[in-house]
C-alpha cells in the first residue's frame, strides 16, 4: 500500500497529499514531508477527501508536541514551532494571491498585467505578530459534556470532522481568566446536579484588565443579556457586549490600526462594515468620519462609541452614495469579502485611497484584483491575529493611480 506523503500545507491549513489514483487528500495533524500511515476520513468526495492523520512514520523536524488534547478542535497548528508557523502563513498568503493571478506582485516582471509600475520591494515582507502565541483569545465558546461514569459535566469542544464532543481539563489559547471562570461555572452546575443537555453552550469574554463577562446559553430560551465590557484601543475607550462582535486579539489589532492610521491622508473618511467602530474611530476620529454598519446590535454599540461621528444603519453595499473621490474608504468585510456592487462603485468613483483589512485573504485577493483597474497596491501587511491556527488577517493599502 502506498501511504500518503504530505507535499505542502494549503491555504485551508491542512497538509495535501496525492494518492496513486490521483485523488487528493487534505490532512489535519500532518506536516510537509511526513508519511501518513493511518488516518480518519472526515469528508469524502469523488476527487478528494479530508482526513485527520492519526499515525505517521517519521515526525517532521518542524513538529512539536501540542499543549492541549483538544488542539485539533481549537488550534490545529499547535503541532509546529511558532517561527515555522509565521513562515508558512507568509507562503500561503503568497500562494493565495498567485491563485488570483497576482503573482507579479511578489516576483517576476516589473509590471502588473494591466501595466502600472510594480510596487516597491518592501511592500510585503513578513507576517507581523506580538509573539504571544498562547493565552491570547479574549472570547471563547464551550460546549458541555456529561461523563456518565464520573457523573460530572466538563467543558468541551466538538471533535474536528465529527459531531462528538471532547471533554477538556485544559485549554491554552484563551486568556487564563476565561478558562478559570468556565471551570467555576461548570463546578456550580455540578454542585447543583444540573444536566448538560439543558444548555446550548457557555460563552465568556474578558477585557484587557481580566474582567470576565458572559455565561450560559440555555436551549429553547433567548440569549441572555450580559454586562458590557470596555477596553481602550489607541487611547480611546470602547463599550461592547460579550456575545457580540469585537476583536479577539487586541494587542495585534492595535498593531494593525497603527499601520492603518499612517495611511489616512484625506480629511474625509468612510468606514464600511464598521462593527462597533473600532477602526474608523481609532484612526480617524479627528476627521470628517462616516461609519456604516448593518447589524442592529453592533450598531447600537457603534452609536454609543461614535459620539461626534456620523453613523448609518445600512448594508455597506447599499450605502454607495456615501462614496466620494476625495475620501479614504476603509473596508473590513466578513469572510465572504466585499459585495460586487461595492467593488464596482469603488472602481467607478475612485476614492483617493482604499484601506482593506480582511480575515479571508482569498476573497480579499479576488476583490483587489478587480480594483487594480484603477489602483495600485501601496503596501500589504499580514498580521497573526490567530496564532496556532491557519487563519490570517491581511491589510492591503490601495492608492488611486
Amino acid at each position: 500500500m502506498n501511504n500518503p506523503v504530505i507535499e505542502k500545507l494549503v491555504p485551508g491549513g491542512q497538509g495535501i497529499a496525492t494518492l496513486p489514483s490521483g485523488i487528493k487528500g487534505f490532512f489535519w495533524n500532518a506536516l510537509p514531508g511526513e508519511t501518513v500511515l493511518e488516518y480518519r476520513i472526515t469528508k469524502k468526495k469523488s476527487k478528494y477527501f479530508e482526513a485527520v492523520a492519526e499515525k505517521i512514520s517519521e515526525p517532521s523536524k518542524r513538529r512539536i508536541s501540542p499543549r492541549d488534547n483538544c488542539f485539533l478542535s481549537t488550534s490545529p497548528w499547535q503541532i509546529m514551532g511558532y517561527a515555522y508557523e509565521l513562515d508558512q502563513k507568509r507562503e500561503l498568503l503568497i500562494e493565495i494571491f498567485r491563485q488570483n493571478g497576482l503573482e507579479n506582485f511578489f516576483e517576476g516582471p516589473k509590471t502588473w498585467p494591466s501595466g502600472p509600475e510594480r510596487p516597491e520591494k518592501n511592500v510585503f515582507q513578513t507576517v507581523l505578530s506580538d509573539n504571544v502565541d498562547f493565552n491570547y483569545r479574549n472570547k471563547m465558546e464551550y460546549s458541555l459534556y456529561y461523563d456518565k461514569d464520573l457523573e460530572k459535566i466538563f467543558p468541551a469542544f466538538h471533535q474536528r470532522g465529527a459531531h462528538r464532543k471532547i471533554p477538556i481539563e485544559k485549554s491554552s489559547i484563551e486568556r487564563p481568566e476565561i478558562f478559570k471562570k468556565a471551570l467555576e461555572i461548570i463546578a456550580d452546575l455540578n454542585a447543583r446536579g444540573e444536566e448538560a443537555r439543558k444548555y446550548q453552550s457557555l460563552v465568556l469574554r474578558c477585557d484587557q484588565s481580566g474582567k470576565v463577562s458572559g455565561g450560559l446559553y440555555e436551549n429553547g430560551k433567548p440569549h441572555p443579556v450580559f454586562d458590557n465590557l470596555t477596553d481602550e484601543i489607541l487611547g480611546h475607550e470602547y463599550s461592547y457586549s460579550p456575545n457580540g462582535f469585537f476583536q479577539i486579539n487586541l494587542p495585534v489589532y492595535e498593531m494593525a490600526l497603527e499601520e492603518i492610521k499612517k495611511h489616512i491622508t484625506t480629511e474625509k473618511v468612510l468606514d464600511l462594515y464598521a462593527g462597533v467602530g473600532t477602526i474608523g474611530l481609532s484612526v480617524a476620529r479627528d476627521r470628517e468620519l462616516k461609519l456604516v454598519e448593518v447589524d442592529k446590535a453592533a450598531y447600537a454599540e457603534l452609536e454609543r462609541n461614535a459620539k461626534n461621528a456620523e453613523t448609518f444603519l445600512s448594508k455597506s453595499e447599499e450605502a454607495l452614495d456615501f462614496i466620494a473621490p476625495d475620501q479614504t474608504v476603509i473596508v473590513d468585510p466578513p469572510r465572504a469579502g466585499c459585495d460586487e456592487k461595492l467593488i464596482a462603485k469603488l472602481n467607478e468613483t475612485k476614492p483617493e485611497k482604499i484601506i482593506y483589512l480582511s480575515c479571508n485573504p482569498a476573497t480579499q485577493a479576488r476583490d483587489v484584483k478587480v480594483l487594480l483597474e484603477n489602483y495600485k497596491i501601496e503596501k500589504m501587511t499580514p498580521y497573526n491575529f490567530f496564532p496556532r491556527t491557519p487563519h490570517l488577517e491581511n491589510l492591503v493599502i490601495l492608492a488611486r493611480k
